[in-house]
């Protein structure tokens, strides 16, 4: 199989077989996290990146993202895994079914502390609807899924305080800019890195009022890396205009998946079977989700997984039905 490899914006085409591709895995996995993140940038750098254009203001649903779902099959929706990872005390989980039953939470929107869990909304940074009418109007049921319920990068979502979630709606930073305004500039970091890593577009004034906060208010801000999104996103095909050259340390979410992943994977975020070409090394799996063929391999957050019916011990999985699964010595 032929692996892509970015090497400062030249494209290193390697050609392995499925076992030493397996070996090189197992081998050097800080080495093959490195091809599936791109590094810190400057923020100006990485708004260049973005597209500029009008948005599709046709056909948005909420129920066309399905949110608050268990990808990864732990027991726990994505509202109750931020709620667990935002709480700056150590939350209380009901033992019988993954609820957050007690915790704290700081709401970096307003500066508030909040102890009850009805105070708190899960955040879309960039809404739902932004990411409609930016581009995900384009996308697939699964990638409105992943986007929806993306904890691979926890800008994405945020634990705030209730009505300030619901003061914000749909805006963006040409309307809406947190209560706090010391939490601005990382604010503005988080949305232009959602946007750039989903491959997302801003319209005119969007643009134009981001560009204008990073020449004043937050001159000089570098937004952190970022690894690929969980599934591969294409911008639609429309007529666009950029804000200067893209900056070649921090790609557009659209092309980059291409350039750092194995080619003519297929990579699925919810319980929906993954497939993989046999021998292939399917990257950013999700651990106990459905696959096939079965004996596929995956990878994620650096370890091995397989495609199995059974699981580590040799149960079968219920159904019937393969899964992936961490992969043995």
């Amino acid at each position: 199989m032929n692996w892509r490899i970015a090497l400062n914006g030249a494209v290193l085409v390697v050609a392995i077989s499925g076992a030493a591709a397996l070996n090189a895995v197992a081998a050097d996995s800080q080495a093959q996290e490195v091809t599936t993140k791109f590094v810190a940038n400057d923020a100006k750098s990485v708004l260049a990146s973005i597209k500029v254009e009008n948005e599709y203001k046709t056909g948005y649903k909420r129920s066309l993202f399905i949110h608050w779902s268990d990808l990864d099959g732990n027991g726990c929706d994505t509202r109750e895994e931020v709620l667990k990872r935002d709480s700056i005390s150590k939350p209380q989980i009901d033992p019988y079914r993954c609820y957050v039953v007690a915790g704290d939470w700081y709401s970096k929107y307003d500066g508030k502390n909040l102890s009850d869990r009805g105070d708190v909304d899960i955040d879309h940074v960039v809404a739902l609807k932004e990411a409609w009418d930016s581009g995900a109007w384009s996308w697939t049921e699964s990638q409105r899924k992943a986007y929806a319920n993306d904890m691979t990068d926890s800008r994405t979502l945020i634990a705030v305080t209730d009505r300030v979630n619901r003061s914000k709606g749909e805006r963006d930073p040409s309307n809406w800019m947190p209560p706090l305004r010391s939490y601005w500039c990382t604010f503005l970091g988080d949305w232009i890195s959602v946007k750039a890593r989903w491959g997302l577009s801003m319209d005119q004034s969007e643009f134009g009022r981001v560009k204008n906060l990073l020449n004043s208010d937050c001159s000089g801000l570098t937004v952190a890396g970022w690894s690929a999104a969980p599934v591969s996103v294409s911008a639609p095909a429309t007529t666009t205009t950029t804000g200067s050259a893209v900056s070649t340390s921090a790609p557009n979410a659209t092309s980059a998946p291409n350039a750092t992943t194995p080619a003519k994977t297929t990579t699925e975020t919810s319980t929906t079977s993954t497939t993989a070409a046999p021998g292939a090394v399917t990257k950013d799996i999700y651990p106990g989700s459905y696959c096939a063929p079965v004996d596929a391999l995956g990878t994620f957050k650096g370890a091995t997984y397989i495609c199995s019916k059974t699981d580590a011990k040799g149960s079968p999985y219920a159904g019937g039905r393969a899964r992936w699964r961490k992969a043995t010595n």
